[in-house]
């Protein structure tokens, strides 16, 4: 029987009393579930950290002596047991080391999704589907009006531009899949890094990531030729609005940090619509619980043949 209380919301964030940990806790606990390392998934200070190894090196690159207390790292389908809940990560393919995880209770599975994407991407584990009785699924783009143009036309735009250019992007993620698709659809171009990206792409590197060509930011080289992009996080992009003899571009799937059709590379590592569609259609589960977004537009399309709710 599915337990409508296997997972909710309190103030430390969403929660399993059957396994008393939390998933993505918002705030410090004693057993946290991460299933990502980006900020607003991974906070520091829990006591008890379960992730995959890369999100162990990011945690501790970002949050030094506060990451947390003890991290138990697993690979992908091993198993481990907190309470009387055993938990697998499935790849989630949004970045490296990005989980889906996998819960089962009393014969019962609860597939929570954390972030997802479904477009290919050789920086990151691709997306794997199991079957699960109920699917925990972000709904961050799960709108009909939302779909994700292809991330390869995107990057191409590139080749059409002479001037250096000033790329904003988030940096863990993002940065690298720009830098890895820069070298394989615009490889004329010459990448440069802020010093914030570096330690990051190192640690994709050594978990065997070929990201390709690029090097540490010189300000005399953009300054003496053109071809060079420079990929920079997105304060640091947002600093540098008066540079002049630069194209400003912003790598984003959130529309309120594209600029304009000009301005933007439309490269998001989400699910859209018709990703999360297909997501359902893949793990067939019996009730549909949405967080992270606006999961009407699923109870909408989904009334009648999926018991649908919003967890958020």
């Amino acid at each position: 029987m599915i337990l409508d209380d296997f997972l909710a919301f309190n103030q430390h964030g969403l929660y399993c009393k059957y396994g008393n940990f939390y998933l993505d806790p918002k705030e410090p606990a004693e057993h946290a579930v991460i299933s990502h390392a980006h900020g607003d998934h991974a906070v520091p200070g829990n006591r008890n950290i379960y992730c995959t190894a890369p999100t162990a090196d990011f945690m501790r690159l970002r949050y030094g002596k506060n990451a947390g207390t003890n991290f138990k790292l697993f690979g992908w389908h091993q198993e481990f047991t907190l309470g009387d809940v055993s938990i697998s990560f499935i790849s989630a393919g949004h970045i490296l080391g990005s989980a889906q995880v996998l819960m089962t209770y009393r014969g019962v599975s609860y597939l929570y999704t954390g972030d997802y994407k479904l477009q290919p991407d050789s920086t990151c584990e691709p997306i794997e589907w199991v079957k699960a009785d109920v699917l925990i699924t972000e709904s961050t783009f799960a709108n009909p009006n939302t779909t994700h143009p292809n991330p390869v036309t995107e990057i191409e735009k590139l080749n059409g531009i002479q001037s250096n250019i000033l790329l904003g992007a988030y940096g863990l993620g993002k940065a690298q899949r720009l830098i890895r698709m820069i070298n394989d659809h615009a490889p004329l171009k010459k990448i440069l890094v802020h010093f914030r990206i570096a330690p990051l792409n190192a640690i994709y590197e050594k978990h065997g990531i070929t990201l390709g060509n690029w090097q540490m930011y010189n300000r005399k080289l953009m300054k003496n030729q053109d071809g060079y992009v420079y990929l920079v996080p997105p304060f640091t992009f947002d600093s540098y609005f008066r540079a002049t003899g630069v194209k400003r571009l912003f790598a984003s799937g959130w529309k309120n940090l594209q600029v304009n059709q000009q301005d933007t590379l439309f490269i998001s590592d989400h699910a859209d619509w018709n990703d999360v569609l297909k997501a359902i259609e893949e793990v067939n589960p019996q009730q549909l619980w949405t967080l992270h977004g606006e999961g009407s537009h699923l109870k909408e399309h989904l009334h009648g043949r999926i018991f649908t709710k919003a967890l958020n």
